[in-house]
């Protein structure tokens, strides 16, 4: 994983780690180093973050703990390079989040898709919560056809309840602002995949402080014991 890295693997844990858990900026980073002895440029942690996130956030998922069976499904704004775009998010009763999908467009093929990928990875829900959103009615309720007939003896289940409610969907509402709070700082990102890999980092952060990864000899590890669990 870090063949050939000019810098030692602990450096770019910690640079990685921070910048998606904390309020810092590359340059905060670069400078931090600085006092450490250690000169890294600020774009060098850049590219560390861009790179490793998605790497990090695999090996994280095959720790995931089981989510519930009854979702909350609902979208917020992020901007890169001045335009608005979307990212999907869903939590289960538990508050753990299930799924999360960053797309360029707020529309059924993204609801679908977004969807689509949180039924393959976790199985059917008895039910999601949902605001008034009308595409994400419909959404849900193709994706939850196509499931139910892909396999003949599947075509008994339930349909999956849907409850729209704007108080009830207050709770992924209030999720959201974890992811928000670490982005606002950023002011924005460059580009759609700088976007996507550095979203799934700050996700993979608030996965790891819901401790929604089952680990075989800690319980409760800190977040840089779960990075040096994952690279291992």
């Amino acid at each position: 994983m870090f063949k050939g890295r000019h810098f030692d693997r602990s450096v770019i844990l910690l640079c990685v780690r921070w910048y998606l858990a904390y309020n810092l900026s590359l340059r905060n980073l670069e400078e931090m180093m600085a006092e450490r002895g250690i000169v890294v440029d600020h774009a060098t942690v850049g590219r560390w973050v861009v790179h490793y996130s998605p790497e990090l956030l695999e090996r994280f998922n095959r720790h995931k703990r089981p989510v519930s069976r009854k979702w909350h499904v609902d979208e917020t704004y992020i901007k890169v390079r001045g335009r608005w775009m979307y990212l999907y998010r869903a939590i289960d009763s538990n508050g753990d989040t299930v799924e999360f999908w960053f797309s360029e467009k707020r529309n059924l093929t993204a609801a679908k898709r977004f969807l689509s990928n949180a039924l393959k990875r976790h199985g059917r829900p008895e039910r999601i919560v949902i605001d008034g959103s009308q595409t994400n009615r419909e959404a849900i309720l193709s994706c939850d056809t196509t499931d139910r007939l892909q396999d003949r003896r599947r075509r008994d289940l339930k349909p999956i309840r849907i409850r729209q409610s704007a108080y009830l969907n207050n709770r992924i509402e209030q999720d959201h602002r974890a992811i928000k709070k670490r982005v606002r700082p950023m002011l924005g990102f460059q580009t759609i995949d700088s976007a996507r890999a550095i979203l799934g980092g700050i996700e993979m952060i608030h996965m790891m402080r819901k401790r929604q990864a089952k680990y075989a000899r800690n319980l409760h590890p800190s977040l840089a014991e779960q990075f040096e669990i994952l690279v291992a």
